[in-house]
């Protein structure tokens, strides 16, 4: 996986994240820097924990897997993209609900449930990356994931939820493509 394929990769994961952001916008009067900050720290912090820790569960369990570990990838990377995708068709009522509120109480659970996903696919980069490469994957998603929820603020409050839905399904093809990139480079369709 080169630098733009993961660029892509962490643009994917953090859908999820600028959707809950847009939807935080919706609820604020205005969006100050300490909240975009707060949300950035939250989400981006969150998004790159998982997939070290998935990461460190996958190295544990490669050499039983790397005959495999292509399909792990494209398997992991179709459900979470394909979820993401659902999703983006039936939370209305839920988003409905999203308050304006940065506590810890409010943050922690929408951190945990917009990081699920990067956890499964820490898992399958474990097989495809060393670990400076994961390093780098690792801060990568995380930085991209902190200014997409600072972005998603500021769009939540000047566009409403408009953006929200095309986001998410945005976000599920794109991990959905690359989980398939991954199966067809290792069968040998495509030499990139």
């Amino acid at each position: 996986m080169g630098f733009w394929e993961l660029v892509v990769l962490a643009v994917g994961l953090s859908m999820d994240a600028f959707a809950v952001s847009i939807c935080k916008g919706l609820a604020l009067q205005r969006v100050s820097w300490k909240e975009c900050c707060i949300a950035g720290a939250w989400f981006g912090g969150f998004q790159a924990l998982m997939p070290l820790l998935g990461y460190l569960l996958g190295t544990q369990f490669e050499r039983f897997v790397t005959s495999v570990d292509h399909w792990i990838a494209f398997v992991l990377l179709g459900i979470i993209g394909g979820n993401m995708i659902r999703e983006a068709f039936g939370e209305e009522e839920e988003n409905s609900r999203e308050t304006a509120q940065f506590d810890w109480r409010h943050m922690l659970p929408l951190a945990v449930a917009c990081s699920i996903d990067a956890f499964a696919v820490g898992v399958s980069l474990a097989f495809m990356f060393t670990k400076a490469h994961m390093a780098f994957a690792i801060l990568s998603i995380g930085v991209v994931t902190g200014l997409f929820s600072a972005a998603g603020l500021h769009i939540g409050r000047a566009f409403g939820s408009r953006w929200q839905k095309p986001a998410q399904i945005a976000g599920g093809a794109v991990l959905v493509l690359l989980g398939l990139k991954v199966l067809l480079e290792h069968l040998g369709f495509i030499a990139w």
